[in-house]
């Protein structure tokens, strides 16, 4: 059984520490660690699921967990990671986005011994003059412009950074000082790019508590093209299935690429070392069997929303290119086609017999009716998966699924949906 620090190297997660002398002391368990959360939207993402996991590892190496919501925070936006000025939430917004993220940040782990809190606690008590005299006084401007979240954004004139956005920094300081004081946290994580407002709480504790604590970062989750995971960027994958359905958090990881699927295997899966390194040479060797991205979707979808759903997306999976596909849910149905095109039409043109030729046409799947003739009589054209070769087909009120939708495909890949309009 590996080590706490052994596992952690293994999985790629220690990206940078305050002190190399910490992991000898995350080996021997007992320490209190948190990472925090800004509630910036009513879900996290698989972004924010890298310090969940990686909380929830602390946690059953004997370590105890704090999950920090940023109610507080949350209130000014950290600048770090971004060009230009976040937008101001109200209270209102910020409090729905706090429900939505509290289940979320309690999930990974066992409530039994982890604490889940919010900084607003503290934050929301600390006057003006508090806050200026014990802790902006420990912390000069040239260092807070030193560092890279804010020195990046006056590289940047035409933007810059508000001076509400410049003290986001001592705010997370003050979050660490609280609590170490109060529940005797020793260790903060997060990603890289909290690595100057990690240093500055450590700093600001040994300046006003005279006691040495850490800090240690993890990598930023990038996606194949090197961007973030994030809320801003596109593709973003949440947490919430109200937002990212479990099949599509499933195809999601199902269609990682080659060369992501190990780092994912580590950062989001808690198979063991052997059976990781098993899979990135069934990957390496076998590329075509998918064995790591299967894996790596189950794990996920199961560590997220359960068993259960796992087995639903495995169903819907293997029904999204066979004639099973009758068979889905009008919900599964929806979550399996929901990336691809779709047309509505008029009830009565299904009533009354739709070409399948006009159909290719109308949905694109097809430039033309003789291009649309050539794919069926080529064995191309397919209705609910039904593959057709009978060029005078015709769509009919039997071949509408749930009394509404009827599939069509062209070769492998190229969905349409057709919808008939409710009247």
């Amino acid at each position: 059984m590996p080590t706490l620090s052994e596992d952690l190297a293994f999985r790629g997660l220690i990206h940078q520490v305050t002190d190399p002398a910490i992991l000898k002391r995350l080996d021997a368990g007992g320490m209190t660690v948190y990472a925090g959360f800004d509630p910036t939207a009513d879900s996290l993402h698989v972004g924010s699921m890298l310090q969940l996991c990686t909380l929830r590892r602390f946690q059953l190496a004997g370590h105890r967990p704090i999950s920090l919501a940023g109610g507080g925070t949350g209130m000014i936006g950290d600048p770090g990671g971004k060009t230009e000025e976040r937008s101001m939430l109200t209270k209102e917004v910020l409090g729905a986005y706090l429900e939505g993220i509290r289940p979320q940040l309690g999930q990974f782990l066992d409530l039994s011994d982890a604490l889940l809190l919010d900084n607003s606690v503290w934050l929301s008590q600390l006057t003006t003059l508090d806050f200026l005299r014990d802790v902006g006084k420990h912390f000069t401007v040239n260092q807070m412009v030193a560092k890279e979240s804010v020195k990046t954004r006056f590289e940047r004139p035409d933007q810059g950074i508000s001076y509400t956005e410049f003290s986001y920094m001592l705010l997370q300081a003050y979050d660490f000082m609280r609590l170490h004081v109060d529940y005797g946290c020793d260790l903060q994580i997060g990603g890289s790019d909290q690595w100057g407002n990690i240093t500055m709480g450590v700093e600001y504790i040994r300046k006003v508590c005279q006691d040495e604590v850490w800090g240690m970062t993890t990598p930023l989750v990038v996606k194949a093209d090197g961007t973030k995971f994030g809320k801003t960027e596109t593709g973003t994958v949440w947490l919430d299935p109200r937002r990212t359905s479990p099949f599509a958090m499933y195809q999601f990881f199902f269609n990682t690429v080659d060369a992501m699927v190990g780092p994912y295997l580590r950062f989001f899966t808690f198979l063991s070392h052997g059976e990781i390194e098993a899979l990135d040479v069934e990957t390496a060797e076998r590329p075509q069997g998918r064995a790591g991205q299967r894996a790596l979707a189950r794990a996920v979808v199961s560590l997220v929303h359960g068993e259960a759903e796992v087995a639903k997306c495995e169903e819907a999976s293997a029904a999204l290119f066979g004639e099973e596909i009758a068979a889905l849910s009008e919900d599964m149905l929806l979550a399996v086609t929901e990336d691809a095109p779709s047309t509505e039409i008029a009830r009565q043109s299904i009533t009354d017999g739709l070409s399948l030729v006009d159909a290719m046409e109308r949905s694109g799947l097809a430039a033309s009716r003789g291009e649309a003739r050539r794919t069926i009589q080529g064995g191309g054209a397919y209705v609910n998966n039904a593959r057709q070769s009978d060029v005078a087909r015709v769509l009919g009120p039997d071949d509408l699924l749930h009394d509404r939708y009827i599939v069509v495909r062209k070769g492998r890949h190229d969905v349409h949906v057709l919808r008939a309009a409710t009247e």
